[in-house]
């Protein structure tokens, strides 16, 4: 954020000002630290590389997708089959989980309704989406981008 903010604000002269920022930066990271704040699920850094490797992974998901929506509202007769379907969730973690419903509700057609213990209950427009195979691998790319390990769940 720091960075972000330097090059949008563009003071790179002002030592005062960058002074006060890096010392309030190291402060704040000090404070958080010793108060035991920070730890894995609140702030995974740590994961980066793991999530950069998902991320694209995802976009192209959401792509696909976004091509078999259209194709279904362009067409004349447009045949909707809705569904509501239970699929079993492979990531143990409640970030992973929760990244797991956030990338089925990004994807288009598909909307995450409930988020239990090891289920998500999901809504899809379509028949075609609700293919159990296609939930498993998200299910397991979500569990490897937050860095658990693979299991016989």
């Amino acid at each position: 954020m720091a960075v972000l903010w330097l090059v949008l604000s563009g003071h790179y002269d002002n030592t005062l000002l960058l002074g006060l920022g890096a010392g309030s930066a190291i402060f704040t990271t000090a404070l958080a630290w010793r108060l035991h704040i920070l730890d894995t699920e609140t702030s995974p850094y740590h994961k980066l590389w793991q999530f950069m490797l998902y991320w694209p992974w995802l976009l192209k998901e959401v792509i696909k997708a976004n091509i078999i929506v259209i194709r279904t509202i362009l067409a004349p007769d447009m045949v909707l089959t809705p569904r509501m379907v239970r699929v079993k969730t492979l990531p143990r973690t409640d970030f992973a989980r929760a990244l797991y419903a956030n990338s089925i509700t990004l994807t288009p057609g598909t909307v995450s309704v409930d988020l239990d213990d090891d289920e998500i209950i999901v809504h899809a427009v379509l028949k075609e989406m609700t293919g159990k195979g296609g939930f498993a691998e998200m299910s397991a790319r979500c569990a490897r981008a937050c860095g658990e390990k693979e299991s016989s769940a």
